[in-house]
């Protein structure tokens, strides 16, 4: 599962089985974490969740900032709820480009890739983490 954590919202994504291609599934209106985290909770039992990759809002400069910082302490206390293997994810960029695909490929208005950036930086964040896993297939 992905996950782009931001102060007003979380995008969720997920991948499928072969862990190849991620899909944008769902934003969390972010308000109380006990009520943020047993909605990931919800999807992580009902997709059958294996682990989480967190989006990791680095400085251009590659340096960490405090939204770095409170990425790790969200990505911390979700854990103790919800024990599974978790990698951070550089994420960089992650959102500039989904906005630019969403404009120019999908020629979606304002309002609509307001509704879907979060879920589509998620999934952007976790199929570059996927991209990074060895190749296992045939060949």
């Amino acid at each position: 599962m992905g996950l782009d954590i931001g102060s007003r919202t979380i995008g969720v994504a997920v991948s499928d089985a072969a862990l190849r291609v991620a899909s944008p599934v769902t934003i969390i209106r972010r308000g109380k974490f006990s009520a943020d985290a047993a909605q990931i909770a919800e999807l992580v039992e009902s997709r059958n969740i294996g682990g989480f990759v967190v989006g990791l809002p680095l400085n251009m400069d590659g340096t960490e900032g405090r939204r770095v910082q409170a990425t790790r302490d969200l990505t911390a206390e979700l854990l103790l709820r919800i024990d599974l293997p978790t990698i951070f994810q550089d994420e960089r960029m992650s959102t500039q480009a989904v906005e630019r695909a969403m404009i120019s490929e999908a020629d979606l208005t304002r309002a609509k890739r307001r509704k879907a950036i979060d879920s589509a930086a998620a999934a952007w964040i976790l199929q570059a983490a996927l991209d990074a896993l060895p190749d296992t297939g045939p060949g």
